[in-house]
């Protein structure tokens, strides 16, 4: 995921604490490429424009030129092997990733570095005015986005598509990636409203959450992996070896064979698999049902050539006496094993076409959408107006939207994107030390059982409410287990205990926040004990969780000759605070620009120890220091001050979640074509009051999302 400004994801700060951070999107080392030469950019830029007043490349290049290639030409030792003797104004244009990473650079307050001459803000802001325009042409002359790969459904699309096509009333096999199951029918974004008490359950932590009605027999694939740089639904990890065609060949015929599979639980059973009425021709019906089947799960109008070549099959099948429920479940398992169905990829280009961009066909344009918000094919509504060109219309394209939003089937894409966007897989291999933290342990279960839940429960409130999207960082509200309050040390009696101990079926409360320490996704309990590890904080994997996660532009894994922080001090360490026996990872040339960005960041959360309570010190009675400055622009002294010190540039948060968004939406890397898509997307949601519904309307209805290359 590829971003800018709130660039999806990198830069190469450097993680010192004993556990890495695990799960982290890497990106390419924009900081270590960029330092001399935006050191001395950004200062001349100050001396060209005070004494020239001159604007555009114009002015930039002669100063790049003159006074960059001492450390980055071919006459000298090439800093970072990057060779700027040969920029141009021409060339500029034609380099979006190069203007990308000079605004990236200079918006976030990495360069100049804090122990050279800062910019005034009047004169940073001035010079990244002058460096949109660029952007945005060279972004033009790019003509085009980076494209998706071609790649297979996921396991969990792919539980979902088939659910969808046959209408079953249970899912296909367990997905222990779902992290919340629902118990109830809490879940409905027609009402605009989530009730205060709802019943869940956790499936990666609990075994009893995976059994629920499912088709016999049937065995699922292996779980697939988040790509690198984010998403379990992008091009990495979905290819499709012989061996696992085979595989999905077995599959289909596994759930269509399923003693399950019949119409107690197919909901298509008499449209499809029973057998024709006697007065209706058979021929004539298998084709009829063949046409829209097919339609459906292939995501575009069965052609009479295809539909030919199924109807022939069944009727050599029937005419050699064979059982008409039998065949077409051949027919069906088929279907869903047929590379049509299992793969997602855009219509190629014609050779011969001039342009490089080109708008989406109406189909294309609805399993985008499905596959978004749903996880999922397209339903008929949503292939009807496509067959009918009426998606191009943009009143009928928000209707569909706003109908989409207010499904149940949303419960997927919250089931998918948040718990991955937040990383909160990592939880599962957190183990605070037993000893020091024994009441994250009960019985056999572990606390990150309901740990993990709240910040799914608050994203979920906040889509299906309509809320602002200020409220993942800073809430008025959150929902709370009995022993999740517990945990955090609130010993009212607000939250109930439910009986059984919530061990199998967990009840979460909503409440008010009162203290501002808490709410939100940033200083929540499963956060606070998944960046740490057994026996310590760890503020660097901390930092660079906010920086991934927060603001969409995570750090690189650190070198490999620096050692971790140990987790015992050494010593004559024992009454150090974590800060000063950090400082001596900071003396490395090639880690001190990067630790000022991330330390501030994970520092500011030092008061919430391993299991995410609020303290005041250390175990050895020093005091925490958690202040620090926010992109060396805000102040803070506390969490509290930190979420304020967010908030206080809410178009920031609201550009570094666009953009996870639309790289989850999109399955690829963004690339410096999409800034440009973001940087509208961001106004238009700043307009409406940063409402999350609104964002999600903006994603869909933006230029990379409804074009292809």
């Amino acid at each position: 995921m590829d971003s800018v400004g709130t660039p999806p994801m990198g830069s190469p700060i450097t993680m010192h604490d004993t556990t890495p951070a695990i799960g982290l999107p890497v990106k390419r080392n924009i900081r270590r490429w960029f330092v001399l030469p935006l050191v001395l950019l950004t200062l001349l830029l100050a001396e060209g424009f005070a004494k020239e007043g001159s604007k555009g490349t114009g002015s930039i290049v002669p100063l790049l030129q003159q006074h960059c290639t001492y450390c980055h030409g071919e006459g000298g030792y090439s800093e970072a092997d990057l060779d700027l003797t040969g920029v141009t104004a021409e060339s500029l244009e034609q380099d979006a990733e190069l203007v990308r990473k000079l605004i990236h650079a200079l918006d976030t307050r990495a360069m100049p570095p804090e122990d050279s001459s800062d910019l005034s803000p009047e004169l940073r802001e001035e010079v990244l005015i002058e460096l949109q325009p660029i952007l945005h042409k060279a972004a033009e002359n790019a003509h085009s986005y980076r494209r998706a790969p071609i790649r297979r459904m996921n396991r969990f699309q792919y539980n979902n598509a088939v659910v969808d096509l046959f209408g079953l009333n249970c899912i296909v096999f367990t997905l222990p990636e779902r992290a919340m199951r629902v118990h109830g029918d809490y879940f409905d974004p027609s009402q605009g409203k989530v009730p205060n008490e709802v019943t869940v359950g956790n499936r990666p932590l609990g075994k009893s959450q995976m059994i629920e009605p499912r088709l016999a027999g049937v065995a699922a694939f292996p779980q697939d992996l988040r790509a690198e740089h984010g998403y379990d639904n992008q091009g990495d990890h979905l290819s499709l070896s012989p061996l696992l065609m085979d595989e999905f060949l077995k599959l289909g015929q596994s759930i269509t064979q399923s003693p399950d599979f019949g119409p107690r639980r197919v909901g298509i059973w008499q449209k499809f698999f029973a057998p024709p009425k006697s007065h209706e021709n058979e021929s004539q019906a298998v084709r009829e049902r063949l046409r829209l089947f097919l339609t459906k799960a292939f995501r575009t109008p069965a052609t009479e050539s295809l539909i030919d070549r199924y109807a022939r099959y069944v009727e050599s099948k029937l005419a050699e006496g064979e059982n008409f429920t039998e065949v077409m479940k051949s027919v069906a398992a088929a279907a869903i094993a047929s590379p049509r169905f299992l793969y997602l990829y855009d219509k190629s280009v014609p050779e011969t076409e001039e342009t490089f961009l080109q708008a989406i066909d109406d189909f294309e344009l609805a399993s985008r959408m499905s596959f978004f918000l749903w996880g999922s094919l397209p339903d008929m509504k949503l292939l009807t107006a496509a067959e009918w060109g009426e998606l191009r219309d943009p009143a009928v394209l928000e209707q569909q939207i706003d109908r989409m939003l207010q499904d149940k089937k949303l419960k997927r894409f919250c089931d998918s994107f948040p718990s991955q966007w937040l990383q909160l897989d990592r939880i599962v291999s957190s183990v605070p030390n037993p000893e020091k933290y024994p009441d994250f342990y009960f019985a056999k279960y572990r606390m990150s059982m309901h740990m993990m839940l709240e910040p799914l429960l608050l994203f979920e409130t906040v889509l299906i409410e309509d809320l602002p999207i200020t409220q993942l960082i800073d809430s008025d509200f959150t929902y709370r287990s009995f022993k999740l309050n517990q945990s955090y040390g609130d010993l009212s009696e607000r939250i109930g205990k439910r009986k059984g101990g919530d061990v199998t079926v967990l009840t979460f409360r909503r409440v008010p926040v009162t203290d501002r320490r808490n709410g939100g996704v940033i200083t929540n309990a499963a956060v606070m004990t998944m960046t740490s590890g057994p026996d310590r904080t760890q503020p660097i994997t901390r930092g660079a969780w906010v920086a991934g996660v927060i603001f969409n532009d995570p750090p690189e894994p650190p070198p490999a000759d620096v050692p971790p922080l140990p987790e015992e001090s050494h010593v004559g360490e024992e009454n150090l605070p974590i800060r000063e026996r950090l400082a001596a990872h900071r003396q490395r040339a090639d880690c001190r620009g990067c630790h000022e960005q991330i330390d501030p960041l994970g520092f500011a959360l030092e008061n919430y120890n391993l299991i995410g309570k609020w303290r005041e010190q250390y175990e050895n009675g020093t005091a925490i220091d958690a202040s620090g400055q926010l992109f060396r622009q805000h102040d803070f002294t506390n969490a509290v001050e930190f979420k304020e010190a967010i908030l206080a540039d809410p178009n920031r948060f609201c550009r570094a979640l666009a953009g996870h968004l639309l790289s989850f939406a999109l399955a690829r890397e963004l690339g410096p074509a999409d800034q440009i898509a973001l940087d509208k997307i961001t106004q238009a949601v700043a307009n409406d009051g940063y409402k999350m519904q609104t964002l999600m309307k903006e994603i869909i209805l933006s230029k990379p999302f409804r074009t292809k290359s």
